[in-house]
């Protein structure tokens, strides 16, 4: 008997199921042949099954199908990009009035506005957090002025 194979990867398993079961394997032949190739824990018997069902039903991808539902993370380039382009269109726009508009959670919305793009409430409108240097030389002259009229 051979030494089993310590590192596979599921697809590399999915083509040597997909490869037999080609052949004219049976099913439970395709499990007993991988067990022993890549382990027990490689691929259940169940899922061998399920995988000869699908390329007998004609599946060629070995890859995973995309999933449904929510996403993991609505933080993307799309929402930042319509994010800061409310706020440059109301700087005055809440994050909650955003989030609404958008419909991605508020979380996000404050994730982005203030993490992603930097700005920060200011006399209740948004600007950026980085100074530009005609900002800090404005800021330098009225410290200066404040000084000498003291």
């Amino acid at each position: 008997m051979a030494t089993p194979i310590k590192e596979w990867s599921k697809l590399e398993v999915r083509a040597v199921v997909r490869f037999l079961f080609s052949k004219g394997t049976k099913p439970y032949e395709i499990h007993k042949q991988i067990a022993e190739t890549y382990g027990e824990g490689a691929l259940s018997r169940s899922r061998v099954y399920q995988w000869c069902t699908w390329f007998g039903e004609g599946r060629t991808s070995l890859g995973d199908k995309p999933k449904s539902g929510r996403p993991k993370k609505s933080t993307n380039e799309e929402n930042t990009t319509r994010v800061d382009e409310l706020i440059r269109c109301d700087r005055r726009m809440k994050i909650r009035e955003i989030a609404l508009k958008l419909e991605i959670p508020k979380s996000t919305v404050h994730e982005i506005v203030h993490d992603t793009l930097g700005y920060r409430k200011v006399s209740a409108r948004w600007v950026p957090k980085m100074l530009t240097e005609d900002h800090k030389l404005k800021k330098t002259n009225n410290i200066l002025k404040e000084e000498r009229d003291c």
